[in-house]
């Protein structure tokens, strides 16, 4: 016989397991004791299993009822999080999820997503970071929008989602003022040993980075490799080597780390990807986005889908 999980138990359950027992549980929720323990028989009924132990006066979560917490807390979070999305200030904005992998430097992810707050209807843009994989999978279900990336989806991935071409850029090298006056003279050839900040081998960056650096015959000293853009850049602002940022920002990227250009590598190209779920983008912040990005922020980005 199907029963239906009564969501009432589950809160009650969920208090006594967060209270350590029956009587604490029972001042919070303003009831009896015995209307707590009468739920609480009702609720292990319903499961078919036991979740508590007696321990003393204590009342110790079995293996179920550990399990049955960790349900319950996510879905009472999930409720406060739709309730509060659907109330107050939040009703009169359109809720706005872009996922960054980490690799993105995060200036450009500004100065892209920067259209999405300057439309006529106000959006509340939700931002998060993570690997494309974790972040495809979150698009796969409708978590997130958009995804911003520096590489196209590809058919590896089980997903069906779209590729946008926003635009590429040209990679210059930045240092503090002393170490930029020792290296921009015979540049590149100034690099031949100089201390590197370098985005991961992994990443598109980093491996064309060290592609480019062993066709010159080059052996920069690597002192930092990392996945965050940002990190790199605040190594660099204290001084302790040379790292890299698109060209494009180079005025940005100055100004917000105190460095200089050494100098550009254009035969290094950073591209950037806006990827949907739609092969034709209809929705407004995206289009915006992407529009934006096309025609006043990169220089000959591609048309193309």
């Amino acid at each position: 016989m199907l029963h239906h999980l009564n969501f009432k138990h589950l809160r009650y359950f969920m208090v006594v397991a967060q209270q350590g027992s029956i009587s604490r549980a029972a001042e919070s929720l303003h009831l009896t004791p015995q209307t707590i323990s009468a739920q609480l028989k009702l609720l292990e009924q319903t499961l078919n299993t036991q979740l508590f132990n007696k321990e003393g006066r204590k009342l110790v979560l079995t293996p179920a009822g550990r399990q049955c917490l960790t349900y319950a807390e996510e879905i009472f979070a999930m409720g406060e999080s739709l309730q509060d999305r659907l109330s107050g200030d939040h009703q009169a904005l359109r809720l706005f999820t872009v996922g960054i992998v980490d690799v993105l430097p995060k200036l450009a992810a500004y100065r892209i997503l920067e259209p999405a707050l300057e439309l006529d209807e106000p959006v509340h843009l939700e931002c998060q970071e993570g690997s494309m994989e974790r972040l495809l999978a979150e698009l796969a279900i409708n978590k997130i929008d958009m995804i911003l990336t520096d590489r196209p989806v590809d058919t590896n991935y089980k997903v069906r989602a779209y590729n946008h071409a926003l635009g590429e850029s040209g990679i210059s090298l930045f240092a503090t003022p002393a170490l930029a006056a020792q290296f921009k003279t015979n540049f590149p050839q100034s690099l031949d040993g100089a201390p590197m900040l370098m985005p991961t081998s992994d990443t598109s960056v980093g491996a064309s980075l060290l592609h480019w650096f062993s066709s010159q015959g080059l052996r920069p000293k690597i002192i930092v490799d990392c996945v965050d853009r940002a990190l790199l850049g605040t190594f660099g602002q204290a001084g302790k080597g040379i790292f890299c940022g698109p060209s494009l920002l180079e005025k940005e990227i100055e100004q917000q780390y105190h460095v200089e250009a050494i100098g550009q590598i254009n035969d290094i190209y950073e591209r950037f990807y806006a990827i949907s779920l739609e092969r034709r983008i209809s929705h407004p912040v995206v289009l915006a986005i992407t529009q934006q990005a096309k025609n006043n922020l990169f220089k000959g980005g591609d048309k193309g889908a």
